[in-house]
């Protein structure tokens, strides 16, 4: 009995020790510690055995079943890591590659249509220049010979900041203060 259990154990080691896939390792353990297993039939056998031989033949089986689950808990533990690490080596990412380009979208078109009539109008000699957006009244309507009556002019069209200050109605108001037209002539 005691020949069969080394027997078992060193032939157990041996092919745990060129396990290279899970299923292998699961069918090792079937093999050896399952309900039909090969040491598991031998401790079913002990009842046969005599009284004196019983406790050292069990005590043996106790230390070949824990030697075995041992080895199979390591290569379980280093199956486990090889595959984790195969895992990372397929999914690894290079973050030195040139990421994918962003697809951009398009003008609106009224920002199209406004582009084309400030190239028409700078083929033509105007430049186009910014304003300010506070502007007199003296500048947005009185200079434009807009009428004191007109709709334009009343507070629930205009934002007046205070009786000669609003924020710029018109899109040319004449200024004559300065030398500053909205499309003006380019003097170059």
């Amino acid at each position: 009995m005691k020949d069969k259990l080394e027997d078992i154990k060193k032939e157990a080691l041996e092919k745990l020790n060129q396990v290279k896939k899970q299923d292998e390792l699961d069918g090792i353990r079937v093999e050896f510690l399952g309900k039909k297993g090969r040491l598991t039939s031998i401790l079913r056998s002990m009842g046969s055995l005599s009284k004196e031989e019983r406790p050292i033949v069990g005590k043996l089986a106790n230390e070949v079943r824990e030697e075995i689950e041992k080895v199979l808990e390591e290569k379980k533990k280093e199956l486990e890591e090889f595959l984790l690490l195969e895992k990372l080596k397929k999914e690894t990412i290079d973050i030195t590659l040139p990421g994918k380009k962003i697809e951009q979208g398009h003008r609106h078109p009224i920002y199209q249509v406004i582009n084309e009539l400030y190239s028409i109008f700078e083929s033509l000699g105007f430049c186009v220049t910014e304003g300010p957006e506070i502007e007199f009244v003296k500048n947005n309507f009185d200079n434009l010979n807009s009428p004191k009556d007109h709709s334009s002019r009343d507070k629930s069209d205009t934002f007046y900041i205070n009786d000669d200050i609003i924020l710029r109605t018109q899109t040319s108001p004449c200024v004559l203060d300065k030398v500053e037209i909205y499309f003006a002539k380019c003097l170059d």
